[in-house]
Protein backbone atom coordinates (compact mmCIF):
# COMPACT_ATOMS: atom_id res chain seq x y z
CA UNK A 1 0.00 0.00 0.00
CA UNK A 2 0.59 3.64 -0.29
CA UNK A 3 -0.16 7.04 1.00
CA UNK A 4 -3.44 6.39 -0.18
CA UNK A 5 -6.35 5.80 2.04
CA UNK A 6 -9.43 3.72 1.37
CA UNK A 7 -12.58 5.71 1.62
CA UNK A 8 -16.22 4.24 2.37
CA UNK A 9 -19.18 5.06 0.08
CA UNK A 10 -19.90 8.17 2.09
CA UNK A 11 -16.55 9.10 1.31
CA UNK A 12 -15.09 8.40 5.06
CA UNK A 13 -11.99 6.49 5.45
CA UNK A 14 -12.35 2.76 6.08
CA UNK A 15 -11.25 0.69 8.81
CA UNK A 16 -7.52 -0.44 8.21
CA UNK A 17 -8.27 -4.34 7.59
CA UNK A 18 -6.31 -6.71 9.65
CA UNK A 19 -5.12 -10.14 9.73
CA UNK A 20 -3.70 -11.88 12.64
CA UNK A 21 -1.61 -15.34 12.20
CA UNK A 22 -0.24 -16.60 15.50
CA UNK A 23 -0.24 -20.37 16.86
CA UNK A 24 -1.30 -18.97 19.95
CA UNK A 25 -5.06 -18.50 20.55
CA UNK A 26 -4.48 -16.30 23.40
CA UNK A 27 -1.98 -13.87 21.97
CA UNK A 28 -4.53 -13.87 18.57
CA UNK A 29 -7.31 -12.81 21.27
CA UNK A 30 -4.96 -10.18 22.79
CA UNK A 31 -4.30 -8.67 19.59
CA UNK A 32 -8.00 -8.63 18.58
CA UNK A 33 -9.31 -6.92 22.06
CA UNK A 34 -6.94 -4.50 21.53
CA UNK A 35 -6.90 -3.29 18.05
CA UNK A 36 -10.56 -3.99 17.75
CA UNK A 37 -11.47 -1.00 20.44
CA UNK A 38 -10.13 1.53 17.74
CA UNK A 39 -12.61 2.73 15.54
CA UNK A 40 -10.43 2.79 12.10
CA UNK A 41 -9.37 -0.71 12.66
CA UNK A 42 -10.82 -3.75 11.95
CA UNK A 43 -10.12 -7.28 12.73
CA UNK A 44 -11.29 -9.64 9.15
CA UNK A 45 -9.53 -12.61 10.12
CA UNK A 46 -7.30 -15.29 11.53
CA UNK A 47 -4.45 -18.01 11.59
CA UNK A 48 -3.00 -20.61 13.69
CA UNK A 49 -0.54 -21.63 10.91
CA UNK A 50 1.67 -20.00 8.02
CA UNK A 51 -0.27 -22.29 5.77
CA UNK A 52 -3.65 -20.79 6.83
CA UNK A 53 -2.31 -17.42 6.76
CA UNK A 54 -1.68 -17.49 3.10
CA UNK A 55 -4.93 -19.04 2.29
CA UNK A 56 -7.01 -16.47 4.53
CA UNK A 57 -4.90 -13.36 3.35
CA UNK A 58 -5.97 -14.09 -0.13
CA UNK A 59 -9.25 -14.44 0.33
CA UNK A 60 -10.14 -11.77 2.52
CA UNK A 61 -7.50 -9.48 1.21
CA UNK A 62 -6.36 -7.63 4.40
CA UNK A 63 -4.78 -4.20 4.37
CA UNK A 64 -2.03 -5.53 7.20
CA UNK A 65 -1.09 -8.88 8.63
CA UNK A 66 0.04 -9.12 11.80
CA UNK A 67 2.38 -12.38 11.21
CA UNK A 68 4.32 -14.24 14.11
CA UNK A 69 7.97 -15.58 12.88
CA UNK A 70 7.43 -18.67 14.47
CA UNK A 71 4.68 -20.81 13.52
CA UNK A 72 4.16 -24.71 12.91
CA UNK A 73 3.64 -26.09 9.01
CA UNK A 74 4.83 -23.03 7.41
CA UNK A 75 6.80 -20.59 9.63
CA UNK A 76 6.08 -16.46 8.99
CA UNK A 77 8.89 -16.26 6.76
CA UNK A 78 7.80 -18.76 4.04
CA UNK A 79 4.05 -17.29 4.54
CA UNK A 80 5.33 -13.99 3.88
CA UNK A 81 7.33 -14.93 0.67
CA UNK A 82 4.22 -16.45 -0.23
CA UNK A 83 1.76 -14.04 -0.11
CA UNK A 84 3.90 -10.87 -1.44
CA UNK A 85 5.26 -13.18 -4.28
CA UNK A 86 2.31 -14.30 -5.60
CA UNK A 87 -0.23 -12.07 -4.93
CA UNK A 88 -1.45 -8.84 -7.23
CA UNK A 89 -1.42 -5.73 -4.79
CA UNK A 90 -0.28 -7.26 -1.38
CA UNK A 91 -1.09 -6.03 1.94
CA UNK A 92 1.66 -4.97 4.16
CA UNK A 93 2.91 -7.65 6.76
CA UNK A 94 4.14 -7.23 10.21
CA UNK A 95 6.01 -9.67 11.71
CA UNK A 96 5.92 -10.39 15.09
CA UNK A 97 8.52 -11.50 17.56
CA UNK A 98 9.95 -11.73 20.94
CA UNK A 99 13.57 -11.13 20.26
CA UNK A 100 14.35 -8.37 17.82
CA UNK A 101 17.55 -9.76 16.64
CA UNK A 102 15.91 -13.06 15.79
CA UNK A 103 17.36 -14.43 12.69
CA UNK A 104 13.63 -15.06 11.36
CA UNK A 105 13.07 -11.22 11.46
CA UNK A 106 15.51 -10.40 9.62
CA UNK A 107 14.43 -13.38 6.90
CA UNK A 108 11.18 -12.04 7.15
CA UNK A 109 12.24 -8.25 6.60
CA UNK A 110 14.55 -9.83 3.39
CA UNK A 111 11.11 -11.35 1.82
CA UNK A 112 9.90 -7.91 2.15
CA UNK A 113 7.82 -7.22 5.38
CA UNK A 114 7.45 -3.75 6.14
CA UNK A 115 9.05 -4.24 9.68
CA UNK A 116 8.26 -5.96 12.80
CA UNK A 117 6.95 -5.76 15.93
CA UNK A 118 8.13 -6.78 19.61
CA UNK A 119 5.54 -9.34 21.32
CA UNK A 120 6.35 -7.40 24.38
CA UNK A 121 5.20 -3.82 22.71
CA UNK A 122 2.20 -2.24 24.81
CA UNK A 123 -1.28 -1.33 22.89
CA UNK A 124 -0.41 1.98 21.88
CA UNK A 125 2.68 1.31 20.07
CA UNK A 126 0.86 -1.64 18.36
CA UNK A 127 -1.89 0.56 17.12
CA UNK A 128 0.63 3.45 15.86
CA UNK A 129 2.39 0.60 14.12
CA UNK A 130 -0.81 -0.69 12.42
CA UNK A 131 -1.54 2.56 11.11
CA UNK A 132 1.77 3.49 10.05
CA UNK A 133 2.29 0.64 7.88
CA UNK A 134 -1.67 0.74 6.56
CA UNK A 135 -1.94 4.45 5.34
CA UNK A 136 2.27 5.44 4.73
CA UNK A 137 5.45 3.91 2.54
CA UNK A 138 7.44 4.54 5.33
CA UNK A 139 9.65 2.00 6.69
CA UNK A 140 9.42 0.38 10.67
CA UNK A 141 11.50 1.11 12.97
CA UNK A 142 14.54 1.69 10.85
CA UNK A 143 16.76 1.95 13.60
CA UNK A 144 15.97 -2.20 14.11
CA UNK A 145 16.45 -2.56 10.91
CA UNK A 146 19.57 -1.38 10.42
CA UNK A 147 20.49 -3.15 13.01
CA UNK A 148 19.70 -6.35 11.68
CA UNK A 149 21.34 -5.84 8.62
CA UNK A 150 24.64 -4.40 9.29
CA UNK A 151 25.70 -8.34 10.46
CA UNK A 152 25.21 -8.94 7.00
CA UNK A 153 27.46 -6.13 4.90
CA UNK A 154 29.65 -7.37 2.51
CA UNK A 155 32.85 -5.77 2.70
CA UNK A 156 33.10 -4.33 -0.73
CA UNK A 157 30.13 -2.27 -2.78
CA UNK A 158 27.32 -3.95 -4.70
CA UNK A 159 28.15 -3.16 -8.42
CA UNK A 160 24.77 -1.79 -8.15
CA UNK A 161 25.79 1.39 -5.87
CA UNK A 162 27.59 2.73 -9.00
CA UNK A 163 24.74 3.17 -11.09
CA UNK A 164 22.52 5.71 -8.56
CA UNK A 165 23.00 9.18 -9.60
CA UNK A 166 23.32 11.60 -6.98
CA UNK A 167 19.49 12.36 -6.35
CA UNK A 168 18.75 8.38 -6.06
CA UNK A 169 21.19 8.01 -3.65
CA UNK A 170 19.73 10.55 -1.13
CA UNK A 171 16.20 9.27 -1.87
CA UNK A 172 18.05 5.68 -0.55
CA UNK A 173 19.36 7.41 2.16
CA UNK A 174 16.50 9.39 3.14
CA UNK A 175 14.09 5.63 2.77
CA UNK A 176 16.60 4.11 5.50
CA UNK A 177 15.48 6.91 8.07
CA UNK A 178 12.12 5.83 7.53
CA UNK A 179 10.96 8.91 5.86
CA UNK A 180 7.60 8.71 3.68
CA UNK A 181 8.03 9.73 -0.36
CA UNK A 182 5.85 13.16 1.08
CA UNK A 183 8.14 13.68 3.94
CA UNK A 184 11.47 13.35 1.94
CA UNK A 185 9.79 15.44 -1.08
CA UNK A 186 9.63 18.04 1.22
CA UNK A 187 13.60 17.68 2.79
CA UNK A 188 14.83 17.61 -0.74
CA UNK A 189 12.35 20.45 -2.14
CA UNK A 190 10.90 18.96 -5.06
CA UNK A 191 7.76 17.33 -6.12
CA UNK A 192 6.09 13.68 -4.70
CA UNK A 193 6.09 12.71 -8.12
CA UNK A 194 9.69 13.04 -8.41
CA UNK A 195 10.56 11.41 -5.46
CA UNK A 196 8.33 8.73 -6.91
CA UNK A 197 10.49 8.11 -9.84
CA UNK A 198 13.24 8.35 -8.01
CA UNK A 199 11.92 5.58 -5.71
CA UNK A 200 10.98 3.47 -8.31
CA UNK A 201 14.53 3.93 -10.24
CA UNK A 202 15.95 2.98 -6.74
CA UNK A 203 14.12 -0.57 -6.67
CA UNK A 204 14.56 -1.09 -10.20
CA UNK A 205 18.47 -0.74 -9.40
CA UNK A 206 18.89 -2.72 -5.90
CA UNK A 207 16.47 -5.38 -7.62
CA UNK A 208 14.16 -4.84 -4.55
CA UNK A 209 10.29 -5.57 -4.79
CA UNK A 210 9.57 -2.51 -2.09
CA UNK A 211 11.38 0.03 0.05
CA UNK A 212 12.06 -2.43 3.26
CA UNK A 213 13.76 -4.54 1.02
CA UNK A 214 15.92 -1.75 -1.02
CA UNK A 215 17.13 -0.63 2.58
CA UNK A 216 17.80 -3.99 3.38
CA UNK A 217 19.85 -4.51 0.12
CA UNK A 218 21.76 -1.10 0.83
CA UNK A 219 22.74 -1.98 3.92
CA UNK A 220 24.37 -5.42 2.69
CA UNK A 221 25.97 -3.31 0.11
CA UNK A 222 28.03 -1.10 2.46
CA UNK A 223 26.12 1.75 1.05
CA UNK A 224 24.91 2.62 4.57
CA UNK A 225 27.66 1.23 6.69
CA UNK A 226 26.67 2.81 9.93
CA UNK A 227 24.18 5.33 8.72
CA UNK A 228 21.33 5.45 10.86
Amino acid sequence: MSETTHRTAGGTPAPVRIVLADDERMVRTALRAILSAEPDLEVVGEAATGAEAVSVVRELRPDVVLMDVRMPETDGIRATERILGTMEAPPRIVVVTTFENDSYVYDALRAGAAGFLLKRADADALVQAVRLVARSDTLLFPSAVRALAVRHARPEPAPWVARLTARESEVLRLMATGLTNAEIARRMEVGPATVKSHVAAVLAKTGARDRTQAVIAAYEAGFLRGEA
